[in-house]
């Protein structure tokens, strides 16, 4: 099909950059070199305009040399320009995007393969295993180093200058939806590295400023933090100094309260109900004054705290009704006080018998 200069011209307006009106003359090379570097980095792309009508008349068939023979393409300093800068370009853009590919492999290679696309532009070419040798081995020299993009690119570019020719006509074209798939897959090899170093990159930026924000709010509540802290220290959380006086306890000290009940109790903090109920049942037999009548005052203190301890972890119901022992003593307890601080209010024979102690929580 004959191409249309007016439909290259739309096409280079439209998407220049990205080679669009060279994928429609057939130059696929000259096209993946601008998608790569988006159009020369601008100045390829704005050259173009003067040469379109050439590269239509040669996609018709006209204006092109019909027997070449054996002859050497003229040497080009524009081509060469070109060779030296995008070898350069290629070899960077490995560096950056596969910093874990050793670089005497990675570097050399990116770079040789942009001279030899740059080399293959039109309708000339150069021997793709001399470009890239030369590329190796001048990055060998300089032990695989950043700034050896440099002279790998003037070596593969001097190298190509040397080896280059016209390509062979008559090779038939490929089908558009090949060209494009080939040209895709390029397009991908060169970008994925580069994208996945840039997520990296990103993420990284991105966790520094969270940790950036989190390390400002830290410094905001620093004073807040302290200030809780002196008065946690002084003795002043949880409640005022007045109304915690006489309890025996510290202020804010539920949980202290608690693991002496246990304490009290021989059991370790946290146990079961059941635990709690089957050691009160125990120990107040044990130290129930009727059973140390030459100890009384000490049994007496002993059963008082294990009463407390009892209603301290939930296990009494009944809170403020006396306990009493077989032998018609009463020892009633005023359970609203804290553990640690009991009042005995009453002492005699003839009271009656306490349900908490007999029938409420079954002791004999």
């Amino acid at each position: 099909m004959a191409k249309r200069l007016l439909v290259a011209y739309g096409l280079w307006a439209l998407g220049g950059p990205l080679g669009l009106h060279h994928i429609y003359l057939g130059r696929d090379s000259h096209a993946l070199l601008w998608m790569l570097t988006l159009g020369g980095f601008g100045g390829g792309w704005l050259w173009d305009f003067w040469h379109l009508p050439s590269w239509v008349a040669a996609a018709n068939g006209a204006g092109a040399p019909r027997d070449r023979g054996g002859t050497v393409p003229a040497l080009s300093p524009l081509r060469l320009a070109g060779q030296v800068t995008v070898g350069m370009y290629f070899g960077l853009a490995a560096a950056l995007g596969l910093p874990w590919v050793p670089a005497l492999l990675a570097q050399p290679l990116a770079v040789g393969l942009g001279v030899q696309l740059v080399s293959s532009v039109g309708d000339q070419t150069a021997e793709a295993p001399s470009t890239l040798a030369a590329a190796f081995l001048a990055s060998l020299l300089f032990q695989g180093r950043v700034l050896a993009v440099l002279p790998a690119s003037l070596a593969a570019s001097i190298t190509a200058q040397q080896h280059r020719r016209y390509k062979p006509r008559g090779v038939p074209r490929p089908r558009l939806a090949a060209r494009l798939y080939h040209l895709g897959l390029a397009c991908l090899a060169f970008a994925a590295p580069l994208a996945g170093r840039g997520l990296c990159g990103a993420a990284g930026v991105l966790g520094t400023l969270l940790a950036l924000a989190r390390a400002a709010t830290e410094l905001l509540l620093l004073p807040l933090r302290a200030g809780r802290l002196l008065v946690e220290v002084l003795g002043f959380a949880g409640g005022s100094p007045a109304r915690d006086h006489g309890t025996g306890f510290k202020p804010n000290s539920w949980s202290e309260r608690q693991r002496r009940a246990y304490k009290v109790l021989g059991l370790p903090a946290g146990s079961s109900a059941e635990d709690v109920h089957r050691s009160y049942r125990e120990l107040v037999k044990l130290w129930h004054p009727d059973h140390h009548r030459q100890r009384a005052e000490e049994a007496e203190q002993r059963f008082i705290q294990l009463q407390e301890a009892y209603e301290e972890l939930g296990g009494g119901q009944e809170g403020g009704r006396g306990v009493t022992g077989g032998g018609g003593r009463k020892h009633e307890v005023s359970l609203s006080l804290p553990l640690g601080s009991f009042t005995r209010v009453e002492r005699g024979p003839g009271a009656a018998e306490n349900p908490l102690h007999r029938g409420a929580w079954g002791l004999p």
